[in-house]
């Protein structure tokens, strides 16, 4: 008996050696090619021209700001709607959901006319929200319409998934896009739940010169360009198709269900689907429009995106301020963001306060680097309105102003591909500082690591004791690989 469990425990033993050579395997695979940050390069900073992202003439583009939930899910059915020749989608997070299955009617709808419809998402995202839901397989079966997906995980290869696509994006023919931080689901667009809801910002550009000589002027297509590169990439792999899915009958119901819905949308939203849509009332005319992307591989990055914008701030005269959902940062950006804070005479930081924000493992590291953030020189912000703000954006001086998809924090500038759009319009700069302002009317100012300047009519969120406790703990956890943050 004492024989029998003795082997028993060595068989027990045995195997939490290999469960736990398995777990480091896969962590260990997972962490260890991004624990070295690249830096920039001389061929990089030799690129840079402060000079091309302005003119003195109005160019081809004119834009408006999609500040409000409902307003993104608007402009995407209307745009969509007008789709003749082609519909390109890149999304970070695509979940089941009304507004999802709303956008997808649509599309399938254009896809039934002849439209080309091409479908960009993160691996993570089709591996956790996409293959459960037959709605996607089913969307995937029109012969018309291509799913990819960028870096499906492969836990055999655990040093490939930490490499992920955060561009978000809607490209309709050569006429419009809509490019910012939303994610396609209803926490970020339409009406749908308005109790758990992100606030975020986008920018519509609409291409005035379509159908003449001076088309491709155009930022509309560096942003075609941008997905092309990315969709091509071998990492890319396909999600499902048309040849052993339009047969099944679940397929058939979700195909059925999305055709019912688009009649639904067009009897319930008639003016979306009117082809009279003034978009030369609604926006306003810019000079320049140039994207800033960066590395679009799944390893580790050097900071190009970050260095532009930075680059961009500090040749600003009197004005940056700075929206970002949270920070995190290493020496090299407290930096670039120091030699901002000290030569420009109002430089701003607005992030979420860790009570106010939806991203644990961002608010546990700031309570641990928030002295560095306040030493760069900028006046922090801490937004306390009751709803997470997501929105990424920046204002230059009078005349420039940047909206896109990157946080400042590790993952967006070394690991994720990342997009800015840097837009040089004085109307459009001034709706945005506009907009700014009414998140900045509900935000507390930080004096030093713990004290803070509090307007009369912010309330801060009550945190429970336990949670408090779980910052500090994966704070403190957090730090050996604080580049996934």
């Amino acid at each position: 008996m004492k024989e029998k469990k003795g082997r028993r425990r060595g068989r027990a033993g045995k195997l939490g050696i290999v469960l736990l050579l398995l777990v480091g395997y896969l962590a260990g695979g997972a962490v260890f090619p991004f624990l070295w940050y690249q830096p920039v390069t001389e061929e990089t900073q030799e690129a840079f021209d402060a000079e091309a992202f302005c003119s003195v003439e109005t160019g081809v583009d004119r834009a408006m700001l999609l500040e409000s939930n409902e307003s993104a899910w608007e402009h995407r059915i209307r745009l969509l709607d007008q789709a003749r020749s082609q519909i390109i989608l890149s999304t970070f997070d695509m979940r089941d959901g009304e507004s999802t299955r709303d956008l997808l009617a649509v599309i399938w709808h254009k896809a039934e006319e002849g439209v080309q419809v091409k479908i960009l998402v993160d691996g993570i995202s089709g591996l956790i929200r996409m293959e459960p839901a037959p709605l996607f397989s089913a969307v995937s079966s029109h012969p018309n319409i291509e799913i990819r997906l960028y870096n499906p995980v492969n836990l055999l290869t655990p040093w490939t998934s930490q490499g992920r696509m955060h561009d978000k994006y809607l490209i309709v023919d050569s006429s419009a896009y809509i490019l910012g931080g939303r994610n396609t689901f209803d926490y970020f667009l339409g009406s749908y739940d308005m109790v758990n809801k992100s606030l975020d910002r986008e920018v519509l550009v609409w291409n005035e010169a379509q159908g003449t000589d001076r088309e491709e002027e155009s930022s509309l297509f560096a942003v075609e360009a941008y997905f092309q590169k990315v969709w091509e990439l071998d990492v890319c792999r396909r999600f499902h198709g048309e040849a052993a899915l339009q047969g099944k009958k679940r397929i058939r119901e979700q195909i059925r269900l999305l055709e019912e819905r688009y009649q639904a949308l067009c009897t319930d939203h008639k003016a979306l689907f009117q082809k009279d849509f003034d978009y030369e009332a609604a926006t306003c005319e810019t000079n320049q429009i140039r994207l800033i992307s960066g590395p679009v591989g799944i390893y580790g990055k050097e900071p190009q995106v970050l260095y532009a914008i930075t680059e961009l701030m500090k040749q600003a005269k009197e004005r940056v301020i700075i929206h970002t959902p949270y920070i995190v940062s290493n020496g090299y950006m407290n930096e670039q963001l120091r030699q901002i804070g000290e030569n420009v005479p109002d430089a701003r930081l607005v992030i979420n306060s860790v009570e106010n924000g939806d991203n644990f493992v961002a608010s546990s590291d700031y309570q641990y680097h928030k002295k560095d953030v306040v030493e760069t020189g900028l006046a922090v912000y801490e937004y306390d309105g009751g709803y997470s703000t997501h929105g990424k954006s920046f204002v230059i001086d009078e005349d420039l102003c940047g909206i896109g998809s990157y946080n400042f924090d590790l993952r967006s500038t070394y690991m994720d591909t990342e997009l800015m759009l840097v837009i040089q319009s004085k109307e459009l700069t001034t709706q945005l500082r506009e907009a700014m302002e009414v998140i900045e009317r509900d935000c507390r100012k930080v004096v030093d690591e713990k004290n803070y300047i509090v307007p009369e009519h912010v309330v801060v969120a009550k945190v429970p004791l336990w949670k408090r406790a779980a910052w500090k703990i994966v704070g403190f956890l957090l730090q050996p690989v604080r580049c996934l943050a």
